[in-house]
């Protein structure tokens, strides 16, 4: 499953947003998703898009808006990428450094008292991007983005940690629907 350990992260996933400060939310009233979101690619619609569906929209309904499938005035999308990073710093040791490899001291280094450390790992960094998109402009009025390491995966229940990071993204969502 596509970024389920966001929400497991020790610090949680980094949560950014941002939105048209020139559109006016108070005119939106219902919502809706796209025929096919982006973490639909193979003609069907995921277990991944299921969850995130009904956690969006229990996100919107809490917030004042209606579910509206055959016309609304947000159309909502989605996109979750997992990808590999590696992580390599080199750092001079010096006297006095007392790394992994501190007990060494510049003794195994072509120089006596220094040498070069490497602290290198990997990890999976998952990223989750929810758009709310104008109906009628087409046009993209906001947009939640949750990143974070996911490589502490734990996949038993993945629709319960989809609907933490959906959560985290919405809390800084500022916007209501007008009564």
């Amino acid at each position: 499953m596509t970024l389920v350990a966001l929400a497991g992260c020790a610090t949680g996933p980094d949560i950014r947003t941002d939105y048209n400060r020139a559109v006016d939310f108070s005119a939106y009233r219902t919502f809706g998703f796209v025929a096919r979101p982006g973490t639909d690619r193979e003609g069907y619609e995921s277990l991944t898009t299921q969850y995130l569906k009904a956690a969006v929209q229990r996100e919107m309904t809490a917030r004042g808006y209606r579910y509206a499938a055959a016309s609304s005035d947000l159309l909502i999308n989605f996109n979750a990428r997992l990808q590999q990073k590696i992580v390599s710093d080199p750092m001079p040791m010096g006297p006095g450094y007392m790394g992994y490899y501190g007990y060494r001291r510049g003794l195994y280094a072509p120089w006596p008292g220094y040498g070069f450390y490497s602290d290198t790992y990997s990890y999976t960094e998952g990223t989750l991007n929810i758009d709310l998109i104008d109906a009628k402009k087409n046009q993209l009025v906001w947009e939640g983005v949750a990143q974070g390491d996911a490589s502490q995966a734990d996949s038993k229940d993945n629709q319960q940690a989809l609907d933490k990071v959906v959560s985290q993204i919405f809390a800084k969502y500022p916007f209501r629907a007008a009564p």
